[in-house]
């Protein structure tokens, strides 16, 4: 089970939003690259990170905070965020992206996603973030017709390496990840699922401990990590199976 820290990316600096609103942002570091690197010293194995600015520009905005952070470590890193054509997907791998995700170019083309998934094996994750268990694009801004589940159907056998699920309504209040809705879609696809959406507490990482849970890939979090309110070494210890 893995704990993704999460960095996101809106005008050069790490930043939360508030229910995916990006008029509520509280900025917690101006340096994205010292902030990965401090994520890699704590012991993290992988890291998250959303380019706020690209999912509601449709291309990359904070391409030179992206490209600090490779340069700062040596864990992988996932990348998702305004990554809307083959070309994007080549070329953030080809700069040293471990997986980069694609949202909203999923619910509007999923023949792209799965000819990049042939391209690109084991490369290419989907982001589905839910209002209201409806599917939501353009950084959020929009919500579709389309559930959860119908949209992780869509590409079943495709090659999708992971599903980022997002709780749009506990996004960044640490109100604790949706396990209810995170299992169910878990239980409904074969593919990887990653939870994510406010991830709030101890608790939370121990309930990725319990044997239900073991279904998933792992969790996300953001504010918990920034706020203190997870004690790092402890969690990583209790996600190891240590008891800390």
């Amino acid at each position: 089970m893995i704990l993704f820290p999460a960095i996101d990316l809106k005008d050069k600096q790490c930043v939360r939003l508030k229910l995916g609103d990006m008029k509520q942002v509280t900025v917690f570091n101006d340096d994205p690259a010292d902030q990965a690197k401090n994520f890699e010293n704590q012991g993290f194995q992988y890291l998250h990170v959303v380019d706020l600015n690209g999912a509601f520009a449709g291309q990359s905005v904070n391409g030179a905070a992206v490209e600090a952070i490779l340069k700062a470590v040596k864990f992988p890193v996932q990348l998702g965020g305004g990554i809307r054509t083959l070309a994007d997907i080549e070329n953030w791998l080809d700069k040293g992206i471990s997986r980069v995700i694609l949202g909203t170019i999923a619910l509007n083309n999923p023949n792209l996603v799965k000819e990049a998934c042939k391209k690109f094996p084991n490369q290419v994750a989907v982001g589905i973030d839910a209002k209201g268990g409806k599917v939501a694009v353009e950084g959020w801004a929009e919500t579709s017709e389309l559930s959860v589940i119908e949209m992780a159907k869509r590409f079943e056998g495709a090659g999708v390496a992971s599903i980022i699920y997002t709780d749009i309504d506990r996004d960044g209040i640490l109100a604790g990840i949706n396990w209810a809705s995170t299992l169910e879609l878990a239980k409904s696809t074969s593919i990887p699922i990653i939870a994510s959406g406010g991830l709030a507490s101890m608790d939370d990482i121990k309930m990725m401990t319990k044997d239900e849970m073991q279904i998933l890939e792992g969790a996300i979090s953001g504010r918990a990590l920034y706020d203190g309110r997870i004690d790092v070494k402890e969690a990583l210890k209790i996600l190891k199976g240590i008891s800390a």
